[in-house]
This record gives structure tokens, sequence and C-alpha cells, in this order.
């Protein structure tokens, strides 16, 4: 028997013909990759630069950090940071809770019918777009609007002052908005993990004597923790990166709601708004800088705590 050769070249290894079918497949993914995330990278250069659209990225004038100093020397910094992480957290936790009780209460119906309609019913506002929302937010929250109209159907006085010039009202209430719009999508995930389950586990579990609940939290739930942590652990890399839908068209872009509703996105789109290309470039970086460290670190938390749970 004659032996293989053990230095096989490794282009040879990865190029072979029957590998053909599989590259031809993802080059389309490589094509939008390199084209959409890889090559835009050329504009970091931007964050360095008092861009001028004139002399093109070559011939602006190079300044360093400047932008990252003016950044940082307001208390705009502070406040779009402090909101951007604050609304991760609220979002993401809300949402996940959410997502996973509305989960396991789909999976205990004995109706698939039933079960298909709710589910239906959950995952469309995820299809609406925020422009959508934002037009039907401001009918119901707007003087004379719906929410008006039925304070007054059941005698109750409306509220006199504008909602928009509320700020108390808009942290909750762009957290259930969020969590309403969203919340469709990882039920439909959880509920595609929760149909891979055996059903021999609940059977036997049934013939232990454990009710809905016990076979949910016993079953059902460890076999979520795998998809549930790869969730969280790439919604990290967001921790800086908020809903600009969310925060720009439902709140209507209003100034007085700024200290409670601006977010790092929000900011960087009126510097584009106000041609100060540079220092939004700086807030764009970094927002992305921060947004990859966070998902190191919660993928190492995650190897420290379960290796088998993380990512990489």
């Amino acid at each position: 028997m004659t032996a293989r050769p053990k230095n096989k070249s490794l282009i040879k290894r990865l190029f072979r013909r029957e590998y053909a079918p599989l590259y031809l497949m993802a080059a389309p993914a490589f094509v939008y990759m390199l084209v959409f995330n890889y090559a835009p990278m050329f504009g970091v250069i931007l964050a360095f630069e008092k861009f001028n659209v004139q002399k093109g990225f070559f011939g602006s004038e190079f300044i360093g950090l400047k932008n990252f100093q003016f950044l940082f020397a307001t208390t705009d910094a502070f406040i779009i940071t402090r909101n951007t992480v604050l609304y991760f957290f609220a979002y993401l936790i809300m949402g996940t809770l959410l997502a996973l009780i509305t989960a396991l209460m789909l999976s205990m119906l004995r109706s698939k019918r039933t079960a298909k309609t709710f589910q239906t019913f959950y995952l469309m506002p995820y299809f609406l777009s925020w422009s959508v929302v934002a037009v039907a937010v401001n009918a119901l929250i707007s003087k004379g609007g719906g929410v008006d109209t039925l304070l007054q159907y059941f005698g109750v006085t409306p509220f006199a002052e504008s909602w928009y010039m509320t700020r108390s009202f808009w942290p909750p209430f762009l957290i259930f908005i969020s969590a309403w719009k969203n919340v469709g999508y990882n039920v439909v995930l959880y509920l595609a993990v929760i149909s891979g389950i055996s059903v021999e586990l609940y059977e036997s579990a049934m013939v232990d004597g454990a009710n809905k609940w016990k076979q949910a939290w016993h079953i059902t739930l460890p076999h979520l923790r795998f998809i549930v942590t790869i969730t969280i652990i790439m919604a990290m890399g967001g921790i800086v990166r908020g809903d600009f839908g969310l925060h720009f068209t439902v709140t209507r872009d209003t100034g007085y709601l700024y200290p409670v509703t601006d977010i790092i996105d929000t900011y960087i789109y009126r510097g584009l708004r106000t041609a100060n290309i540079g220092m939004s470039s700086a807030a764009g970086l970094y927002q992305s800088s921060v947004g990859m460290i966070m998902i190191l670190l919660a993928n190492w938390v995650v190897t420290k705590i379960d290796p088998e749970r993380a990512m990489f």
C-alpha cells in the first residue's frame, strides 16, 4: 500500500475540485462583506482629518486625535454614551426575558394552530419600519390623539403638557416600544430550538410526574442556554450601537428630549447633517472599537464560566 504524502500543499487542499460548489455558494456573501464591510474601513482616516470635500481623503488636513478630543471634551460624550449603554442593557434584558417567556408559553400550547396564530401576531411588528411605528405613536400620544380620546372617554382629564415635552415619559416608553417590535424575532429563534428537543425527554418527565413548568425549567431552558448565550455575546458588539430608527423617528428628533433619548447614532447623524464629517467619523470609530472589545470580553467571560457555550 502506497502511503499518502503528509506534506501536501495547503493551497491544493483548500482548492480541491469537489469544494467548488461550496465556494460558489459562499462567493456572494464574500463579495458582500468585502464591498460593504472591509472596503469602507479605508474611511477610518476621516476620523483623524479635518475633512474637506474638495481636497479629498489625501488632501485634507491631518489633525490627529483632535476630533476625539473635541468629542470627549464636551458633556455630549458622557450623555450619549450613558444613554446608549443603559438603553442597550434595558433592551437586551427586557427583550430576552419576554422572548423566553413567550416562547415557553407558546411551546406549551396543545393546539398548533393557536400557537402559529400567536406566533404570527408577535412577529408582525418586527417587519414594520420605524417610520410606520413613528406615525402610529404620534397619532396615539399627540394632542387630541388616541390616548387623549381614550382618557376623555373614561372621564379622565388628558395630560396638559405634550408627551414630546415630558422627559420622564420616554425612557420606559422606548423600552416598551423596542420590546413590542423586536420580541417576535427572538421568539421564532427560541421556538426553532425548542422544536428540536427530543420528545422522549418530555415523555420521561411526565412519567416522573413533572408538570409543564417543571419540564420547562429542567428540559427546555437548559437546551436554550446555548442560543441565548450566543445571542447575548453577539448583542454585546452593539453595546454602543443604539437603535437609530427608534431614537430618531419615534421621538421625532425633539431637541428637548436629547438628555434622555440621544444616543451615539443620532449624534453622529446630526454631525453629518452639519457637515462635521471628521467628528462623526471619530464617534463611529469609537463606537466600532468598543463594540469589538465588548464581544471579545463577553466571549472571554463565557469561556471562564462555561467553555462549551462560548463562540470561539
